[in-house]
Order: C-alpha cells, then sequence, then structure tokens
C-alpha cells in the first residue's frame, strides 16, 4: 500500500504565514464550521504526515481532574521557533454521553512567536475530532491490508459518541470499503450514527453484537471512554487491523491486554503512550509485552522509504493513540495558513 502524499507546499505555506503574522493585526476566529471547511480528511491526513517529519516542540501535556472523577481537562501545547505556538484547552467529561451531550469539548489558541500576540482562536472540538480520526486514518493507510478485492473491505466503528461519525468519514477518504459497521451496545444510538453517515451519502449498518462485527471487519477503529476491556482477544481475526483510540489514562482500556501479545504493536507517541496508554500499560503490568515492544511511532511509520510496516497478511496490526500536542499543531496550523492564503493570495 503505497504512501501517496500529495505535495505538502510548506514552502508555500511558510511563506503565506509570514505574511500573515507581520499583517495580522486583530485576532481571527475560525468556528466549527470554518475548522471543518479547512481541514477535509484526505487533505488533513497528508498534512499529518508532512508535518510530523518535521521538527515540532511538545512537551508532555498537562493532565487535571478538577472534580476529583473521570472529568478530566488537558492543556496541550506545541510550537515552532519564531513561527507560532499552539495551546489547546481539551476537556473530557464522560458523563455528557447519558446527557446525549458531547464527551469532548475544547479550544485552540494560536500565538505569534515572533511578537507574542494571539493571531487565531478555533474551535478546539472540531479541531480534536478531525485530527484523532485523520491520525487514526492515517495509521490504517499504513499499517492495514491494502483495501484490494482481497484484503481490507469491512470496516467496524466501535463506539456511538461524537468520534464515530468521523472515524468513518476519514477512514473511507482513504481506503475503499464494500461495507461499514458501527457497533454499540445501544442499538439506537449506533443507528443514529448511521443515519448521520447517511445524511453526508455515506452508507452503514448498526449492529450490537460485536463479536459478529470483529469476526468481518478488516480494519477496527475503537474510540469510547470505557474504563474495562471489552474487545476480546479470540475475537480479534488473523489480518486485522485495530486502531485504539478511545483509552487516554492507565486505568482505562478498549481492549484485553492479551491481544497486545498477539499484535504488531505501534504508537501514535511512544512517550505518551507509554505514560498513559492503558492497554499497552497493562500489558506491561501483566508481563505480556514490553516497552521495547512497541514497533514505531507515528512519525516513524510516515518516514519515506519503508516499504511496509506490516509483516505478513495474516499479522494483527494494533495502533495505539493516546494523542499528542504536535498533531493538534499541525491541523491548527492548516486552518491559519489555509485561511491566510485566501486573504494573502
Amino acid at each position: 500500500m503505497g504512501q501517496h502524499h500529495q505535495p505538502a507546499h510548506h514552502a508555500q505555506y511558510s511563506f503565506h504565514l509570514n505574511n500573515a503574522l507581520h499583517a495580522s493585526r486583530s485576532m481571527q476566529f475560525f468556528d466549527q464550521a470554518a475548522v471543518a471547511k479547512a481541514l477535509p480528511y484526505p487533505a488533513l491526513i497528508d498534512a499529518l504526515a508532512q508535518g510530523l517529519q518535521e521538527p515540532i516542540e511538545a512537551p508532555a501535556r498537562s493532565h487535571f481532574e478538577p472534580n476529583g472523577d473521570a472529568s478530566t481537562v488537558l492543556i496541550m501545547p506545541a510550537w515552532k521557533p519564531q513561527q507560532l505556538m499552539g495551546v489547546k484547552l481539551v476537556s473530557i467529561w464522560p458523563g455528557n454521553n447519558a446527557l446525549g451531550e458531547s464527551a469532548v469539548s475544547g479550544v485552540y489558541v494560536l500565538i505569534s512567536c515572533t511578537n507574542g500576540k494571539p493571531v487565531a482562536v478555533m474551535d478546539g472540538t472540531e479541531l480534536t475530532l478531525r485530527r484523532t480520526a485523520a491520525c487514526a486514518a492515517l495509521a490504517a493507510r499504513l499499517l492495514a491490508r491494502p483495501s484490494d478485492a482481497t484484503s481490507s473491505r469491512t470496516l467496524a466503528i466501535l463506539g456511538t459518541g461524537a468520534l464515530s461519525a468521523p472515524m468513518a468519514q476519514a477512514h473511507a477518504s482513504v481506503m475503499l470499503f464494500d461495507r461499514v459497521l458501527v457497533w454499540g451496545r445501544h442499538i439506537d444510538k449506533a443507528q443514529a450514527v448511521v443515519d448521520q453517515l447517511a445524511a453526508s451519502g455515506m452508507k452503514a449498518e448498526a449492529t450490537s453484537d460485536l463479536q459478529n462485527a470483529l469476526s468481518q471487519a478488516d480494519v477496527v477503529a475503537a474510540a469510547t471512554t470505557a474504563t474495562a476491556p471489552f474487545i476480546r482477544s479470540e475475537w480479534v481475526r488473523p489480518g486485522t487491523h485495530l486502531g485504539l483510540m478511545g483509552a487516554f489514562t492507565p486505568a482505562m482500556s478498549e481492549a484485553e491486554p492479551t491481544l497486545m501479545a498477539r499484535a504488531q504493536v505501534f504508537a501514535d507517541s511512544r512517550a505518551a503512550v507509554l505514560e498513559k496508554g492503558g492497554e499497552v500499560l497493562q500489558a506491561i503490568q501483566k508481563g505480556v509485552m514490553a516497552a521495547r515492544d512497541i514497533r514505531a511511532e507515528l512519525a516513524e511509520l510516515v518516514r519515506p522509504g519503508i516499504h511496509s510496516w506490516r509483516a505478513d497478511a495474516e499479522s494483527i496490526t494494533v495502533f495505539k493513540s493516546v494523542g499528542f500536542a504536535s498533531l493538534d499543531w499541525i491541523a491548527a496550523e492548516r486552518v491559519f495558513s489555509t485561511a491566510t492564503r485566501s486573504t494573502h493570495p
């Protein structure tokens, strides 16, 4: 499966970005619609692949639990010297799901590194949803079996939260699937995601039978706030690619730790996953894998010249993601630079 990068236009972006930073006299605001318009999935996925090959400073994120429970606030800074610094404030309130509200919300602020002034504020919720879905799809493009007549034809989305539809749309933008399954514990919630996808022109099917969904899936994308593993190792068939995007603390988990022992394991960021990736940390604690068993992180996966990271067609590949600030910076810079190009041609 080729990496199929589009031209990066990095030099043009830098030129327009520098012009914008010098010319901007007022802070710009990008709402949900503006962020979505600036980040179509194929372009965002290629931007992540290109941006991760470039130096971005991204210290460890700060993690707070203001209510002393599962409600979490993350502060995630990243920057390129003499260009832009970005800071994302993201909150994860798992209890919102029961109220029919999004569990994730946030805001992103861009600051000029030339004069220290804020130049943009944007909807961090849409930014997070899109970059998370794009990150998962990028990993699938690199690690799943090719979506040809004999390989990856069925996609299973596990979870019915705000990330479910973006996950399906991002994966479908880089791979061709005959079927898309949306699994949820409650069939009505899974059907609501299917209806949402149908409104955007994408056909999918709802199911509440997880074992059956996994028996058919070639590519699986899990995006839940589960605190106990629900993906049983024996249900995952050989050759499957599994993206675990939901568990972002050591106590959370979507898949049984024993699955890690069966799989080739990859990470969005080794350091972040070894600090917060529930399934990986629990597998290490149980002695079924070691930290060195993480084969590569996303920045290594996107480097040109590697033909394939997948050992063979029967291998299970697991991409564990907890998110890291460089991904947000790349997405936010693209939003700002896209607006810059339209106003400073």
